[in-house]
């Protein structure tokens, strides 16, 4: 039996889970902060959108760099960084009209997670024996999702009780100490001869990547279309809905967004700790069915904001929908990344994760951005606008049952 939680691969789990519970607890507040300062579904779908863009077009930096320079540095140098937008943006609060403000900062912030995470995935299988990379995956994504769990909750009760600086200074504080803790971890890295220019660099890498994808993997590339398509209808949904429909529709409070986004976070957790047990047995062939029990969670949100529905119990309702659908969907999380690293010469990690990034998430900018005005366009009857969601994504789950039938998934195990 292979060993997993080897010293560097348990330094990297410790690392994500301080990093990403100051990533939490800011992408929980700064959103929240401005949907309070504005009270509009339009502005915090665009605004959210638009902090989207950078981590689609720096992924693919991120997926060039983790190949060709050492990982381990990559993710002291992006702490580091982070850390230090976070403090000018303390400097510049109440100085610098806010939307602008919250843009330029979820701009930057979002492009620098774009450019660690390929960094990161690209790391699993240098740190683990082809026999854990399954687990070894589900750690990373439990992690995550156990900062993601814990982030709102503190989150909301420091944002309810004393508002955003708080939360400000402990982040900071996080990136800091990750990226201290980082500096004595090592991964296996072996330097790439490099003869151009950094721009064509990347586009040559990112190209290479492409052509990998159409005559190695055609079939990973129709995986990701479906995703794209599902998280254009779905996921962009369940970003700008929950807050909009807790805080909003529900009238809420902040501690009460907190607790559903944790409650998320605790179905992520349990995805994840399910697709690591489950391991083999669980094959990326239902990978469809997975994709519809999510669709069927927009529904039974939109039932909770029904007029006749108590505030309270469609609270709960929502909280409960939402830990369901991360549930399902960390699985899935595990499932793809698993069968692409398998087949993926260790090379191309970084770049392959990259693209993954990009292309499964490039159309949920333009999904949120859409849902913020839906939203506001049908605010006396918000359900509507996440019935059609819950039934274009399951036509796209249910059409997509072609792509995950074909010889792909077979090389997962």
């Amino acid at each position: 039996m292979k060993r997993l939680f080897k010293r560097d691969f348990t330094m990297v789990a410790i690392g994500q889970v301080i990093s990403l519970f100051g990533n939490a607890i800011l992408r929980f507040a700064l959103p929240l902060y401005l949907l309070r300062e504005t009270d509009s579904s339009s502005l915090f779908g665009i605004v959210t959108a638009c902090s989207f863009i950078p981590m689609i077009i720096f992924s693919l930096l991120g997926g060039v760099i983790a190949d060709r320079k050492n990982k381990r540095n990559i993710m002291v140098i992006l702490d580091f960084a982070t850390a230090g937008v976070i403090f000018l943006f303390y400097l510049a609060l109440g100085k610098v009209p806010v939307v602008p403000l919250m843009v330029l900062t979820l701009m930057i912030l979002y492009g620098i997670s774009g450019t660690y995470q390929p960094a990161v995935q690209a790391s699993v299988p240098l740190l683990t024996e082809r026999e854990t990379l399954m687990k070894g995956n589900a750690v990373i994504n439990t992690v995550s999702t156990l900062s993601g769990l814990l982030g709102p909750v503190v989150g909301g009760v420091l944002f309810g009780s004393f508002g955003l600086l708080p939360i400000l200074f402990i982040s900071i504080g996080c990136f800091v100490l990750s990226a201290v803790m980082e500096i004595f971890i090592h991964i296996p890295f072996e330097k790439m001869a490099e003869e151009k220019g950094i721009f064509r660099t990347v586009a040559s890498d990112v190209r290479e990547c492409f052509l990998f994808i159409k005559k190695e993997k055609p079939d990973l590339f129709s995986v990701l279309v479906v995703i794209a398509f599902f998280n254009f209808i779905f996921s962009a949904a369940m970003v700008v809905g929950i807050p909009t429909a807790v805080v909003r529709f529900l009238n809420m409070s902040d501690a009460a967004l907190g607790f559903t986004e944790a409650a998320m976070g605790a179905g992520g957790l349990a995805g994840g700790i399910i697709a690591g047990s489950a391991d083999r047995k669980l094959k990326l062939e239902n990978g469809w069915i997975v994709l519809a029990v999510c669709s069927l969670t927009d529904f039974i949100m939109a039932a909770a904001l029904f007029d006749t529905v108590p505030e309270t119990v469609g609270y709960f309702i929502i909280t409960a929908a939402g830990f369901a659908a991360m549930c399902a969907s960390s699985m899935f999380s595990v499932f793809v990344l698993t069968a692409v690293q398998r087949q993926t010469p260790p090379h191309m990690l970084g770049k392959i994760m990259a693209v993954i990034i990009s292309v499964s998430t490039c159309s949920q900018p333009l999904g949120q951005a859409f849902y913020g005005v839906m939203f506001d366009i049908l605010s006396d009857m918000p359900y509507v606008v996440m019935i059609v969601s819950s039934a274009a994504s399951v036509a796209v789950a249910i059409g997509s049952k072609r792509v995950f039938n074909t010889d792909f998934h077979k090389k997962c195990i």
